[in-house]
């Protein structure tokens, strides 16, 4: 009877989601309950293979060298954040070779052991005959997850071109930062997904995703930072930037990221060695660089723009400092204001559009207080205090922020400390005072009516240091979104102590204590 209500419930997920990363919790579930031995047989023998335990540095390309040898692979899907993938055999039996051998000897995937399960799906969902050769589609759809650092036509073809003659690159901005890439050929296409999907154009951030695109052609009308076309260098409208020869994935990241911005050049460095579409040393140059972004119409039909509007905001429980304490995370909070022609609905200013960036890619869908944020870029280029009102908690619609010192990325030096990570159930704390115990910080949880955490681990500390630092899992991503909305800047005050400690939080990398 267990075994068929996990199936249910699993065939009901398949229906409900399209994703195939949000089914990649469920099948971690069964798989833990098949390592730990409750039903080895739950899931059936299926051409879908499940793969962990990947190194950060993994694309598409590592997968099909290690694996190829059980079977031809049809597709491949890449969850670089969970270090995860799907693998498509075209047969039953590859899969089955690839399961029981990683079950009886470790097999290793660019140097590391990865393990292996059947998937609960029969077939990897894909745009249709996305994997035909004959279908004739050479776009690829690129979204760029954890968006630091700028991402323009420029980027975009230095790290393409290489595998493939790109034709036309078209960026727009919905739910974050996406691309399509139009190559030569189908064969062109191919090898782009291959060689960069799951890699990052810097180190630990601007992570490449990567699916073949339902349009077979693109169609650009003019060239600029959001989109080109390189069959038709007429529809330029700005000077294009020098040095954009043959280069792929750019190395660590823009060395010029100063106080006011981005700088205006930065080193690239060639794909990493074990991919096996790099460019011999004779066709990489040692250096190249790409200009700075300019202000120009993004494909959306919007002005880019640093104002982010928020909706899904729940009226009673959310309000200014709440909405800083957490976008703060994704860059600097100038300004934020409520609308109160849209109730839920509030304007973010932020210290520039690749903030904004961040934040809509990180934080767009999350679920807070029961109701669903929507994050999108604003019409508007800069927030006015114009009627000013009173929230459901007393507090003012209107509140800035520009000379708060709990602003995260006021200098280069605080900026290069942040690691921008998406929302998930770890919370890191610092700026604690060392007397502050666990269970303190659990009453501080109850008093302000957000859910606990159920692991704690502090971190030593210099017997020097002033404060002290740890991590605290929440049983839910939600739950740790909702902690940290409430309880980040918060002011802890010690008998006899001349100043508050302002606690701090962020969401950590470690997906589990």
């Amino acid at each position: 009877m267990k075994q068929q209500e996990s199936r249910v419930i699993l065939d009901v997920s398949l229906v409900c989601f399209d994703d195939m990363e949000q089914l990649s919790l469920l099948r971690l579930w069964l798989t833990v309950l098949q390592d730990n031995g409750e039903d080895s047989h739950l899931i059936s023998p299926s051409p879908v293979v499940h793969v962990r335990g990947l190194c950060e540095a993994v694309v598409e390309a590592d997968l099909i060298d290690a694996l190829k040898k059980f079977g031809p692979i049809c597709y491949v899907m890449m969850m670089p954040f969970k270090r995860q993938a799907l693998v498509e055999f075209s047969a039953v039996e590859s899969a089955d070779r690839c399961v029981s051998c990683g079950a009886k000897e470790p097999v290793y995937i660019a140097g590391q052991q990865a393990y292996f399960n059947y998937s609960t799906s029969k077939r990897i969902t894909r745009p249709t005959n996305a994997d035909n050769p004959n279908s004739g589609n050479k776009v690829l759809l690129l979204s760029i997850q954890n968006p630091l650092y700028p991402i323009t036509t420029d980027v975009l073809y230095t790290v393409c071109n290489p595998i493939g003659s790109v034709l036309r690159i078209v960026i727009f901005k919905r739910n974050g930062i996406q691309a399509m890439v139009e190559f030569e050929s189908v064969q062109c296409a191919q090898k782009a997904k291959a060689a960069l999907n799951g890699a990052d154009i810097y180190a630990g951030c601007c992570t490449l995703k990567i699916e073949y695109a339902r349009p077979t052609r693109l169609n650009v009308i003019k060239n600029d930072n959001e989109s080109w076309d390189y069959t038709k260098p007429y529809l330029v409208r700005r000077e294009r930037g020098k040095g954009r020869q043959k280069q792929a994935i750019l190395g660590e990241h823009p060395s010029s990221y100063a106080d006011n911005g981005y700088g205006l050049a930065c080193p690239l460095l060639p794909l990493t060695s074990n991919s096996r579409y790099k460019l011999s040393s004779a066709d990489v140059p040692d250096m190249v660089s790409y200009p700075l972004p300019q202000s120009s119409p993004s494909y959306s039909g919007h002005a880019p723009s640093s104002v982010a509007m928020v909706s899904g905001l729940h009226p009673s429980k959310m309000n200014c400092t709440r909405i800083f304490n957490l976008f703060c995370l994704y860059g600097n909070i100038e300004k934020v204001k409520f609308m109160k022609s849209v109730p839920g609905t509030a304007l973010v200013e932020m210290g520039d559009e690749y903030a904004v960036d961040r934040a809509i890619t990180h934080l767009n869908s999350i679920k807070l207080f029961g109701k669903r944020l929507n994050v999108c870029v604003s019409k508007q280029h800069a927030v006015i205090p114009s009627q000013v009102f009173e929230l459901e908690d007393g507090s003012s619609s209107y509140k800035d922020f520009a000379m708060t010192r709990n602003n995260r990325f006021s200098s280069a030096g605080q900026a290069s400390k942040n690691i921008i990570q998406p929302p998930s159930a770890v919370l890191h704390y610092y700026n604690v005072p060392p007397c502050i115990s666990q269970d303190q910080l659990l009453k501080l949880c109850r008093e302000h009516d957000v859910p606990g955490f159920i692991k704690f681990k502090m971190f030593d500390a210099k017997p020097s240091s002033k404060t002290i630092s740890g991590l605290l899992e929440f049983d839910s991503k939600t739950e740790a979104v909702e902690a940290l909305t409430v309880l980040n800047h918060y002011q802890i005050r010690i008998p006899n102590g001349s100043n508050p400690y302002t606690l701090k939080l962020c969401f950590s990398t470690s997906s589990h204590l």
